[in-house]
């Protein structure tokens, strides 16, 4: 069958716009070296012509127009295949786009889906946050009231009239009152007593009071 009919041959991918571009800028930069050597021809003929005269300078301004004549041409291509490789690159610019567009809404399908999931949670409903909301409130409340509780201090009596506090209070203020009244501005428990001075020199040698062999007070004898 297959020496009858043959077999289907298989079709070669079509080029992609990178690969488009890399032979655009291929044949591109083949123009531009052939226009290169045309350059430097004609500068060889221009110096030909400037340095003969008669036929042989004619001869050379005929071979700088056929040359010239080359050089126009190939500018005129490279010209025209600078527009077809502006045309593929804009292309694939769009292409790229596109491309990255339908990553993106593909991305957003994909992430509404699984928002619309997270949403079918009961966890996530309105009231049932609301709840948890209230509920760590409360437990909040109670664990501030627990500290509140194991900051009471022990041993304090709890069966003392505060009235009786407030009365003893004014005593004492008044007592304070009295006692600055009478000796300044301090009371006369706080203020500094004079001490006498410590005897310094012969007259602390002559006080000092005779020790024994011992190095104590001697003992004072009865006469």
């Amino acid at each position: 069958m297959r020496r009858i009919f043959g077999t289907k041959k298989a079709t070669e991918p079509p080029p992609t716009m990178d690969q488009a571009v890399d032979k655009l800028n291929t044949r591109g930069d083949g123009l531009d070296e052939k226009i290169r050597k045309l350059d430097e021809q004609l500068a060889q003929h221009k110096q030909k012509i400037k340095t003969t005269r008669g036929p042989a300078q004619e001869a050379a301004k005929r071979r700088a127009l056929v040359v010239l004549r080359q050089k126009r041409l190939y500018e005129g291509q490279r010209d025209q295949l600078y527009q077809q490789q502006f045309n593929v690159e804009q292309t694939a610019f769009a292409m790229t786009s596109m491309q990255d567009t339908q990553h993106m809404v593909s991305a957003m399908k994909a992430a509404g889906k699984e928002m619309k999931t997270f949403m079918k949670d009961n966890n996530m409903k309105i009231e049932n946050i609301e709840k948890l909301h209230d509920d760590m409130s409360d437990m909040l409340d109670y664990h501030q009231e627990i500290q509140d509780v194991m900051g009471t201090a022990f041993g304090v009596p709890e069966d003392i009239d505060e009235e009786d506090l407030m009365g003893e209070l004014d005593a004492l203020e008044d007592d304070l009152a009295m006692e600055t009244a009478g000796g300044g501005s301090v009371p006369a428990y706080l203020q500094d007593v004079d001490l006498p001075a410590v005897p310094q020199g012969e007259q602390a040698q002559a006080q000092a009071q005779p020790a024994d062999e011992f190095g104590l007070p001697a003992i004072p004898q009865r006469t």
